[in-house]
């Protein structure tokens, strides 16, 4: 189906040419949701955008056009609020014609794109024998939401989980591996007792006045980049334990990866990489080490290798190898674009890592298209930092990183206990699947619903709040569009052909319904699945009022029929929304 915006913007063009306006060429008026439904159901500034271009009063202009506005069928006459904006309300006849092609979509009105691109997405990426951490909750949820929109809507995506499996960490551990490690802990919670192990070796460096302990680890990593075979079997076997610890906060959050090629995978790739990057000239030697320089093609403000202190502009290179040989995370990631450019024929590569990586972004964007990857959409999907109630970083009360899986099973034991409460009648399976889906989703949809570029306060109360912006007020939302259902007894396929809108309430919902199609995606405009989650808290608000206005099942004939659809569609909705943010729904709560 074509969406009402698309509509109202085909037959505004046509009015616009029709007033004998000459346009900007390629120029299409930009209609959006009216942000008060006192005023309509969608509004347009085009008038504002082109009255200086074209000479014109703003209002003036939109009034021009309007006058020979042809919206039969489709609106009611246009208005001009304020210095031009042009209004439009949806007659009733347009907005019921639309449930039966509705009723009849399994996509919810959602049209698939024309043009599909074969996009990577880059997202989570933990360190290997190490735990999840609440840092992680950003960048696993929102480039897991980005995935299923972007396959929802027809394009080709992989996912890549890009581990970090490599680098000077594995020779603290294996060090620790070989004097302080306990089998028996490492057996019991091998993630904590690999962390541990870190930690005493990391603290007693930090401590030592000399370099004895760092001396040791640094040797034993050479052995193990050198290929020396107990030192990779131990590196296997960390690699091999986190995988698997990996696996169950994976399985929890309903978060799956098509690759988890790590860091190592693109070991044997490095050095020939930094033989290409100089010989191409974009890689040069500077006191010691191999660094990428700016190619002095852009502006200074514009150009990621230079910054402005005191004046002047000043180089900032990327080191893709240290002076006595190593390399580092911008070489890893020129190698990783190689391959999936290469291997998965990428159109588009989107990181999604939080935001004090931006620069390293910049640089390694810029100096990939240098390398010939002109074709490929970059885009680094920003995040910021989740806070605790002190508006400080989320941390322990020991100001450790609070492990995510200690989140995800406390958010679990708060639903359940809500659950208990509310309906103590349930099996206790069924207490533990609802618990399960309120507690992973309200942990999931706190971090959707915030704008991804801020930072937000972690809130238990607020996050399993059946009030408000939440997981548990939209699975309600859900919950009671299938109780009309079960009050019936019996699942309706056949809603009939014939519907009439007869109060306020039963309009609103229809049309937010229907703006399905025009949010989903918009999600990937600018990769924001809050966009999603507010439509989505819209809609439930729309439903809730609906049913508290409109009684379903003591209403008769057409009345009935047109309210059973409504249900219908709010549920469809509302499932497919929260699926696509990545969360499960419950038919009771």
């Amino acid at each position: 189906m074509t969406t009402f915006p698309k509509l109202l913007q085909e037959k505004l063009l046509a009015a616009f040419i029709k007033a004998g306006h000459s346009l900007p060429a390629g120029f299409q008026p930009q209609i959006s949701q009216a942000t008060d439904s006192r005023f309509g159901h969608y509004q347009c500034n085009a008038a504002m955008v082109l009255a200086k271009e074209l000479r014109s009063n703003p209002r003036a202009l939109a009034e021009s056009v309007i006058a020979i506005f042809d919206g039969a069928g489709l609106c009611e006459t246009p208005t001009v609020a304020g210095p031009g904006f042009i209004n439009f309300t949806l007659t009733t006849e347009a907005i019921t014609a639309r449930i039966t092609p509705m009723l009849a979509d399994a996509r919810c009105g959602v049209a698939k794109v024309k043009a599909p691109l074969r996009i990577v997405i880059d997202f989570s990426a933990p360190n290997i024998a190490k735990p999840m951490h609440v840092g992680h909750i950003r960048s696993t949820i929102i480039g897991d939401s980005l995935a299923r929109v972007s396959r929802f809507l027809g394009h080709e995506v992989t996912t890549d989980n890009h581990i970090g499996d490599w680098g000077t960490q594995f020779g603290i551990i294996i060090h620790g591996w070989k004097t302080i490690l306990s089998q028996e802990a490492l057996d019991a919670n091998p993630s904590a007792e690999l962390l541990r192990v870190y930690k005493v070796l990391n603290d007693q460096i930090k401590a030592e006045d000399g370099t004895e302990t760092i001396t040791v680890c640094r040797q034993e990593l050479v052995k193990l980049q050198q290929g020396d075979e107990e030192n990779l079997t131990i590196w296997r076997r960390c690699v091999d334990l986190s995988l698997n610890s990996l696996a169950n906060v994976y399985r929890l959050l309903d978060v799956s990866f098509d690759h988890f090629l790590g860091e190592s995978f693109y070991n044997d790739a490095l050095a020939p990489l930094v033989e290409k990057l100089k010989a191409y000239g974009i890689a040069r030697e500077s006191d010691g080490a191999i660094c990428i320089f700016s190619d002095g093609q852009k502006s200074p403000a514009d150009d990621p290798f230079k910054i402005q202190k005191d004046g002047e502009w000043l180089d900032v290179p990327a080191m893709i190898q240290k002076s006595d040989g190593g390399f580092l995370y911008a070489t890893t990631d020129l190698a990783t674009i190689d391959h999936r450019a290469r291997e998965f024929k990428a159109d588009a590569i989107w990181y999604v890592v939080g935001v004090p990586q931006q620069l390293h972004f910049r640089q390694i964007f810029d100096a990939a298209i240098r390398c010939g990857h002109t074709d490929i959409e970059f885009k680094h999907v920003a995040f910021g930092s989740i806070l605790g109630q002190d508006r400080k970083p989320f941390k322990t009360r020991s100001g450790e990183s609070v492990e995510l899986l200690d989140v995800i099973e406390e958010s679990i034991d708060r639903a359940r206990k809500v659950v208990e409460e509310k309906n103590p009648e349930l099996t206790t399976g069924e207490k533990a699947d609802i618990a399960e889906i309120i507690g992973i989703g309200a942990v999931k949809y706190s971090e959707l619903s915030q704008n991804r570029l801020t930072d937000y306060v972690f809130d238990w109360e607020e996050m399993l709040s059946l009030r408000g912006n939440t997981a548990p007020y939209l699975l309600n939302a859900y919950v009671r569009t299938r109780a009309i259902f079960r009050k019936l007894g019996e699942d309706v396929t056949d809603f009939g052909t014939e519907f009439e809108l007869t109060e306020e309430n039963e309009v609103a919902l229809l049309v937010k319904l229907y703006q399905f199609a025009e949010t989903v995606p918009e999600v990937l405009t600018d990769h924001r699945p809050n966009m999603l989650a507010t439509y989505l808290f819209e809609t439930a608000k729309s439903f809730h009022s609906f049913f508290e206005a409109c009684p379903v099942l003591r209403s008769e004939g057409v009345t009935r029929a047109t309210r059973l659809a409504l249900c219908e569609l709010s549920s469809r909705v509302l499932r497919q929304g929260l699926e696509l943010l990545g969360l499960r729904v419950t038919e009771r709560m």
